[in-house]
């Protein structure tokens, strides 16, 4: 949107204005510019001039991922340059793995009503610089129970837990790391964690709760590496603030995270309950506050969970002993392919509306449908 009338006292902009839209997949250029007549009004001999700074402008806005920018108002100097005087603009912040070295270093402010602290701070800066997902929000920098979770669902599972419970006042922080952290990030993101819980001393102790579900693609095994790492650094200040750890994981290579977690039990002395996929994903937390009998819940056993090779069967029809009788050999069996009803739910051009403000959610659907190449956007409105 272009005006050729600047300053302050212009009247009505938007009815002035001459708009030109360019699709997502397509370029701008000087001819397009021309042919738009967006620049009308402007003297002839500084058309060509405020074409190419405009269609240079335009290429910084796409590549640095600006959402809304707005320049009033552009002056030509005495030698013919092109200088904005005054500018606003807004930035895409889920872009910042993309751009943060173009950016350079940017203030985003913190949400309304509250000051954010250096170690959040510290994790949103490691987070842009990392394609994998942490986050980290302090909600009572004195409480007493604090979490480590992975995945983005499980920590809002594991959130309402505590609080269902009657603890959400004790409650410390709200976070979670997901997206196959490296080892290095998930000790920057648990020593983070570990040096707040450790700053306060509360006489009654505190609960770390390490949680998470049945990780997809994300090995257990290496984020533990990290996690353990900081929890051996800082297993002093564990000591001296009477902390109890609750460890529940599940997913690829969980049985060896899980082995190096009872390993660092038993040579560092600390208070560590370690449970595995045969234990409900939240069961940690009444167990963790007093509300549960341990007794009923058996810890994670190596031995149990090693894997075991399947003997080989003696011939084809594996053919059991049963007394007298000799099985049938399996037959397959037709499935059943009738419903309970014949709707079509989603199709490959299903849409959705997404309501409130879920940007995150939105922008990850947004780049899934330009990774398929889908011709419609899976968000309608």
């Amino acid at each position: 949107m272009f005006c050729h009338e600047g300053g302050v006292d212009v009247g009505d902009v938007d009815s002035k204005a001459v708009k030109l839209s360019v699709p997502v997949d397509e370029e701008l250029s000087e001819e397009k510019l021309k042919a738009a007549n967006l620049l009308k009004g402007v003297p002839a001999e500084r058309v060509e001039k405020l074409s190419s700074f405009l269609v240079a402008l335009f290429n910084v806005y796409r590549k640095l991922n600006f959402t809304y920018m707005e320049i009033n108002p552009i002056v030509f100097t005495s030698d013919r340059n092109v200088v904005p005087l005054d500018l606003a603009a807004k930035i895409d912040e889920t872009a910042a793995f993309l751009n943060s070295t173009q950016w350079g270093h940017i203030d985003l402010p913190a949400p309304f009503g509250r000051k954010e602290f250096p170690e959040e701070e510290y994790i949103r800066e490691l987070d842009s610089k990392t394609g994998a997902s942490l986050k980290l929000t302090i909600l009572n920098h004195s409480g007493r129970i604090w979490t480590m979770v992975a995945g983005g669902g499980a920590s809002v599972v594991y959130a309402d837990t505590i609080s269902d419970l009657g603890f959400g006042k004790e409650l410390a922080n709200y976070g979670e790391y997901s997206g196959a952290p490296s080892t290095e990030h998930t000790f920057e993101y648990a020593k983070t964690i570990i040096s707040l819980m450790c700053r306060e001393r509360d006489p009654r102790g505190k609960i770390f709760i390490i949680g998470g579900g049945i990780a997809n693609f994300t090995d257990v095994a290496a984020t533990f590496t990290g996690l353990i790492k900081a929890i051996v650094n800082y297993q002093d200040d564990l000591k001296k603030n009477h902390v109890q750890i609750w460890v529940r994981r599940a997913g690829p290579n969980y049985q060896e995270g899980l082995r190096l977690m009872r390993e660092t039990a038993a040579s560092t002395g600390l208070p560590i309950r370690i449970y595995g996929p045969e234990t409900h994903v939240t069961a940690i937390v009444p167990l963790a506050l007093g509300l549960a009998d341990i007794k009923d819940f058996p810890e994670f056993d190596d031995e149990s969970h090693a894997a075991k090779p399947l003997s080989r069967p003696k011939s084809s029809s594996m053919d059991v002993d049963d007394g007298d009788k000799v099985s049938e050999p399996l037959q397959p069996q037709k499935a059943d392919h009738e419903a309970d009803h014949e709707v079509e739910n989603f199709s490959a051009s299903t849409r959705c509306v997404v309501y409130g403000l879920q940007h995150r959610a939105v922008q990850g659907m947004l780049d899934f449908d330009f990774m398929c190449k889908r011709e419609k956007p899976s968000v309608a409105a």
